[in-house]
């Protein structure tokens, strides 16, 4: 018998007192997140929610997040968190696909009204029974939203103890929607011996002290964060400081106020800190307090890497992982030497292997596709066996990234098979041009992407954000590139932004800019 629970019923048992989680000025202990989770637990058994019946979760990285979770967990139940940033047809879209009984939503701010949104979303689903809303302010007594169901008044009354459902290892816990860049997003069922495992693993690779403070910026509703921060953090009985979404600038101040030891980010947030931490005392005390520092989400640009190294005197430990793994499926572990711009070994328990097209191995560098076996791989996607069949095979799973090898079995990550622009009959990879574009000096972030061509059938286009007071030109640029690059692969089309479109984890969307 196995629930993932237990990540928070032994962190309340061992350290009740110690601050689970920081939010501005709340600071919760274990006991207390694991009192409220138990509150939810006996709500869901009292609104006939049964194990295995789907629970919906909205909520950015807010103290009711864990609560929620984990008390749909210890009712046996699994937890489907939803984007934060979904539309109401969406929203409703995710509810019907994943069957989910119940839907948590987060009231949301005027800029980001989550709780309307979630609520038309909730609408239109069928078969969705209850909505609870989780309110900005705990002592609200009539809800904004007609029809919903205020969290604290519906946990009014209710035990603060539960016995917490016996789940089977191989019961489902957690359904993780993929981002859905090839057609409409798939649930990846994830069990509780799959996230347990993980982040057991983890915790080995972060090398943690017994009283870690992580900064909780990743999207919790996404499974880097999720299993990396918030169930790594309570098995190590961390404290989260939890950051609704990311913003550099107080990204900043809250490393400095709440000596933040361990960060774990995607590359453009490494970017944000890099161009945000500027005071000297800011930069003494987070170099002082931060000794992990890891990023996954998609390749970390070297002259980031390098910068971090240079301002805060920690390397960036990259890893890799999908939501199909749980995340972690390899890492730059601590007992071996780390090398800048790998994604690392396989992790304990993991096999890796490059294969082409036809699931074939392909032997020595490469390149080719990731395949992954091990304790980490999903069940399956919810209700759609044909695409699992054709994710795995032989326990086998094919992740649409292309690598390549070297000889001491570390892997290097070339591009999403999916970015590969094709130009002229020739293979560029994206990766590749932004990490050099990324070293002329007035370039501070680059995306590369494909665009049609009637002869070409695609050609090489760059979005550039410039650094401050940059004079370069796209002309410039362009001839840079020519000197740089071979002939078939240099950008011959250079735009300037002052931003660039990223999803909520951070990644940089290149379907848009496509």
């Amino acid at each position: 018998m196995l629930n993932l629970s237990v990540l928070l019923e032994d962190a309340a048992r061992e350290t009740p007192d110690r601050e689970a989680v920081v939010f501005g000025d709340i600071r919760l202990p274990y006991s207390f997140i694991d009192s409220v989770a138990n509150q939810v637990a006996n709500l869901l058994r009292d609104r006939g929610v049964r194990p295995g019946d789907k629970v919906a979760l909205s909520c950015p990285n807010l103290p009711y997040f864990p609560m929620v979770y984990f008390g749909a967990l210890k009712a046996g139940a699994v937890v489907v968190p939803l984007n934060v940033l979904l539309k109401p047809r969406e929203v409703a879209y995710h509810l019907r696909d994943s069957d989910a009984k119940v839907l948590f939503c987060f009231e949301g701010t005027p800029e980001l009204p989550l709780g309307e949104m979630g609520y038309a979303g909730f609408e239109q689903a069928e078969g969705c029974e209850h909505f609870v809303l989780l309110p900005v302010n705990p002592a609200a007594t009539e809800s904004p939203i007609e029809g919903a169901e205020l969290f604290w008044a519906a946990l009014g009354g209710r035990p603060n103890t539960f016995e917490t459902v016996q789940t089977e290892p191989n019961d489902t816990a957690v359904i993780i929607y993929t981002s859905g860049t090839t057609g409409q997003p798939k649930g990846a069922e994830l069990t509780h011996h799959n996230l347990l495992l993980n982040a057991m693993v983890d915790d080995t690779l972060f090398y943690r002290t017994l009283h870690d403070t992580m900064l909780a910026t990743l999207p919790l509703f996404h499974i880097f964060g999720q299993t990396c921060v918030m169930n790594v953090g309570f098995y190590r009985h961390a404290t989260l400081v939890m950051q609704a979404r990311f913003d550099a600038e107080q990204a900043v101040e809250l490393m400095v106020k709440e000596k933040v030891s361990v960060f774990a980010g995607v590359p453009t947030m490494y970017w944000g800190l890099l161009t945000h931490a500027t005071s000297d005392e800011d930069i003494a005390t987070i170099r002082e307090n931060l000794r992990v520092a890891v990023s996954g989400g998609s390749a970390m640009p070297m002259e980031v890497l390098k910068g971090i190294k240079r301002k805060f005197d920690v390397d960036v430990l990259e890893g890799y992982g999908l939501s199909e793994t749980s995340p972690v499926a390899s890492f730059n572990r601590p007992d071996r030497p780390t090398k800048p711009g790998s994604i690392g070994l396989p992790v304990w328990g993991v096999e890796m292997k490059l294969i082409d097209e036809e699931w074939k191995e392909i032997e020595g560098e490469g390149p080719g596709e990731i395949a992954i076996r091990g304790h980490n791989i999903m069940k399956g996607y919810h209700g759609r066996p044909d695409a699992t069949a054709d994710a795995i095979r032989d326990g086998w799973f094919r992740t649409g990234d292309v690598a390549r090898r070297d000889e001491d079995g570390y892997y290097f990550i070339i591009d999403r098979s999916k970015d590969m622009i094709i130009r002229g009959g020739y293979n560029v990879y994206p990766r590749e041009l932004e990490e050099v574009l990324m070293t002329h000096p007035d370039v501070s972030l680059a995306a590369v992407v494909g665009v049609g061509h009637p002869s070409l059938g695609e050609e090489i286009k760059a979005y550039v954000i410039r650094t401050p007071d940059a004079t370069v030109t796209e002309d410039d640029l362009v001839a840079w590139g020519r000197e740089q690059f071979a002939s078939y692969k240099y950008p011959r089309i250079v735009e300037f932004r002052d931003e660039l479109p990223m999803t909520a984890t951070g990644k940089i969307l290149k379907r848009e800019l496509r």
